[in-house]
């Protein structure tokens, strides 16, 4: 067994016993936090294969991410009743290595959204307040690790969907190189920004999955072979960026506090710019809606998804069950997107984006030749409230900034637990070139055998 995960998740399913303490354990969890949109552990173990690294260990999957027999919602009500045929290839590979799918988790819709509040079918709370949400969009998958209903679960990040629940929670958040985990079996949102990744309590079991999930896929053709250069840094140089990152207090606090902690680590910073960091909003979100657009054109209400029970004629149907089956904000980034790639404007809007993302891509690139690691917030804010005390959607998508340049770059990221302030926690990333996840890897584990992370009120392993 893994060193990373507890023997005693290995165990869970060979008694009756220690089933029933896990189901109730939770039972009590789920009841306060609305993690997952389907909770089926007898569905998962006749999957498994029985036998591998992971054997018998149970984890989560973000309900974008097929998985054969399960339901595959994307949070939407015009995905409500679909049951899966096939599995995606990242799970697959978890599977083929013993372990269990015990259910999927929430998500805001299609993945749109920084709250998980935008899921049409279930509300889901942060385990360290429910009154605050858990960060979106793989809110779900991020609360199930928290509260210690599985080690570790699958997420999905187009802009910081996995890191910024991960810091939300007090949770380790990995995002990797673009095309080095198969998307096969994501459903499309948007297809040049999107990856697989990893949410888990520890550093050690976010390195064995990806060692895991990795590699080429002929399934998806913009999956890539992983060719890390093996360039060992013994004392890896961090940039950090200086000047008001226009933070809250909570979030400076935290930010400051790392780079202080990881100077006494033995790890020198030196202060950066990264002039495009105001473009990238604008840019991300033109291209992201643009995608979206083109994805989400599939979903007619014929072939499959919500139908509704009369129409006069196939448009009213097509229009009919899009009305009815897509969210407010699912809506609106269809229409923005469709506009900017209308004739006419896709040279003003569209491609003066993609423009904007090669300049933000060798910003990065020239930060990188003078210094190995860069140390950035996740989001401006800690985890806010739950509606109106909360942030709206327009002040959601302004707070992407730091998560969702790097997307756009197509680098690695990984958002760990960098401290709790004010009784919440707040997670910071690091973020290195293209297929240098090592790097990422060996300073987390530093600073996570230094300053561990806390568990939410409530969690407990005595159940095991």
């Amino acid at each position: 067994m893994v060193k990373s995960i507890s023997t005693e998740w290995k165990e869970i399913f060979r008694s009756s016993e220690k089933k029933n303490n896990y189901l109730e354990y939770v039972s009590r969890w789920e009841e306060k936090i609305g993690a997952f949109l389907e909770f089926n552990p007898d569905l998962g173990l006749k999957l498994a294969s029985g036998k591998g690294v992971f054997e018998g260990v149970p984890f989560a999957v973000k309900d974008n991410l097929a998985v054969e027999t399960f339901h595959l919602t994307c949070g939407s009500r015009i995905l409500k009743n679909f049951l899966c045929p096939y599995t995606a290839t990242a799970v697959k590979k978890l599977i083929d290595e013993g372990a269990v799918v015990v259910g999927k988790t929430n998500m805001d819709e299609f993945g749109m959204g920084s709250s998980t509040d935008n899921s049409a079918l279930k509300t889901t709370s942060n385990p360290w307040d429910l009154n605050r949400v858990t960060g979106g969009s793989s809110g779900g998958s991020a609360a199930a690790v928290a509260a210690g209903l599985v080690p570790f679960a699958l997420g999905t990040d187009t802009g910081g969907s996995i890191r910024q629940p991960a810091a939300f929670c007090g949770v380790y958040g990995f995002k990797p190189t673009y095309g080095v985990v198969s998307r096969y079996g994501l459903v499309a949102y948007a297809s040049s920004l999107e990856t697989v990744g990893v949410l888990a309590k520890n550093i050690s079991a976010v390195r064995e999955i990806f060692e895991v999930i990795r590699g080429e896929d002929p399934m998806d053709h913009t999956s890539l072979e992983y060719t890390p250069s093996g360039k060992i840094i013994s004392e890896p140089v961090l940039g950090v960026l200086g000047g008001d990152l226009g933070l809250d207090e909570e979030t400076e606090r935290s930010y400051r506090k790392t780079i202080d902690r990881l100077n006494k680590l033995g790890f020198p910073t030196i202060e950066i710019d990264l002039p495009t960091m105001e473009y990238v909003v604008p840019s991300y979100y033109t291209i992201a809606m643009a995608e979206a657009s083109a994805n989400l054109a599939r979903y007619d209400g014929i072939r499959y998804g919500y139908r509704p029970e009369f129409s006069e004629n196939p448009d009213e149907l097509v229009k009919t069950a899009r009305n009815r089956g897509f969210g407010d904000e699912v809506k609106l980034r269809i229409l923005i997107g469709t506009y900017v790639l209308r004739s006419g404007f896709q040279e003003q809007y569209y491609v003066r984006a993609q423009k904007i993302r090669t300049a933000i891509r060798e910003d990065f690139a020239r930060v990188f030749s003078e210094v190995d690691i860069i140390l950035m917030p996740v989001f401006p804010v800690i985890a806010f409230k739950h509606g109106s005390e909360g942030l709206d959607q327009f002040q959601q998508k302004l707070a992407d900034k730091f998560t969702s340049s790097v997307n756009l770059a197509g680098l690695p990221a990984l958002a760990f637990p960098a401290s709790v302030e004010g009784g919440l926690p707040v997670g910071m990333q690091f973020i290195s070139p293209p297929f240098e996840e090592e790097r990422l890897f060996r300073v987390a584990e530093v600073y996570e055998r230094e300053f561990p992370p806390a568990d939410p009120p409530g969690y407990s392993a005595d159940w095991r």
